[in-house]
């Protein structure tokens, strides 16, 4: 005999959100809090934000959740009273799921977890910040102030989406207008990034067979991964989409128009046995991208078929030429002393390190590479 509860049937995390703030939340605040003045949402971090939760999602950091903002006064002299009146006012489940979280878990990253809850003792996630607060710790800015070149530079992309994602339910402070800020980079941080990623693909495009025709298939398909992730790369940029980090990685470039064609070709290149064959299937992706490419219109027309690698028997598309030709568009005077070295692109281009992304503090110390 099976004597687990029944799991109510998924809901996507923002929909539950959204209606959870509408239906619990914001009646409360109403009734204990009329002339509050704030912002609800759910940004940020969570697969929920993203709309790529499924039921696994369930079992962390995931459940009825709202972000409340405050402005500064608000949040300093009414942040606890919301909160304690919330604990006593919202019910034990909503639409079947726990409104009660475990204690965040210092041994796992601050995980909490949907718990069975009391009535008037609710432990909810209705947090609390001020919008100056929590674009200091998430993306480590101010706010109130112009993003430079090297900030732009600086931001994890994936964060970039998922301010950009989900959804504001209210909005008295104007949340909506600062998110729309962080909609897509200002256009000539945008080509350096574009050149960036193309110079990646000039250094790496004929190594994938010199180290196949030198014997090492396994590290051919390395650099052919490798190569992959670049291709990808280069179609959300081109879509102007900001890529999420990799668990979701695929799943939005999937999403992406270009991934009509890209997709099956990027498949035969991952499977490709031998070096032969991945060369053919590159050759196919990097002619889709170069048309891609020339369809923006933001350089003069570029060949879109493969030739020789000097005089070695490798097939390439040249990225170089594709780099320089986008730089030389390049008109912000910010930017220009930048390209004097090769182009490193935002720190998503030159790093895959979590901890890195994670934590805003590594941004002083980024900087430093383009300084």
């Amino acid at each position: 005999m099976n004597d687990q509860p029944k799991r109510p049937p998924f809901i996507p995390g923002l929909i539950l959100a959204e209606g959870f703030f509408r239906d619990e939340v914001k009646p409360i605040l109403e009734a204990g809090f009329p002339d509050l003045k704030y912002s609800a949402a759910l940004i940020g971090s969570g697969s929920e934000v993203l709309g790529f939760d499924t039921e696994m999602s369930v079992d962390h950091n995931w459940g009825p959740r709202v972000m409340l903002f405050l402005d500064l006064d608000d949040f300093a002299s009414k942040r606890d009273s919301i909160r304690n009146v919330l604990s006593r006012k919202l019910p034990v489940v909503y639409r079947g799921y726990s409104t009660n979280f475990s204690e965040p878990d210092p041994e796992d990253n601050g995980t909490q977890i949907m718990r069975p809850g009391t009535a008037g003792a609710v432990n909810h996630r209705v947090e609390i910040f001020t919008i100056a607060g929590f674009f200091a710790d998430y993306l480590g800015i101010e706010i109130d102030k112009e993003l430079g070149t090297i900030d732009w530079l600086t931001l994890p992309q994936h964060k970039l989406r998922s301010v950009y994602a989900g959804k504001v339910f209210h909005d008295d402070l104007g949340l909506d207008a600062i998110r729309e800020r962080f909609s897509w980079y200002p256009y000539d941080i945008w080509l350096f990034i574009l050149a960036s990623v193309w110079a990646r693909i000039g250094q790496e495009e004929h190594l994938m067979g010199r180290a196949g025709i030198a014997g090492d298939e396994n590290g051919s398909a390395i650099i052919t991964s490798r190569l992959a992730s670049d291709i990808m790369r280069l179609a959300f940029l081109m879509e102007k989409e900001y890529p999420p980090y990799a668990k979701w990685f695929g799943k939005a470039f999937s999403l992406l128009k270009s991934a009509k064609n890209l997709g099956p070709v990027l498949t035969e290149i991952l499977n490709a046995k031998s070096w032969q064959e991945r060369e053919k299937h590159l050759s196919v992706a990097y002619k889709i991208l170069a048309e891609m490419h020339n369809a923006l219109g933001i350089t003069d027309y570029l060949p879109t078929e493969v030739s020789p690698f000097w005089g070695r028997p490798f097939k390439i598309i040249n990225g170089d030429k594709f780099k320089t030709a986008i730089l030389d568009k390049i008109k912000d005077p910010s930017i220009t002393p930048l390209m004097k070295r090769s182009p490193i692109g935002s720190i998503d281009i030159f790093s895959d390190n979590s901890d890195m992304f994670e934590d805003a503090a590594f941004r002083l110390i980024v900087r430093k590479l383009y300084e």
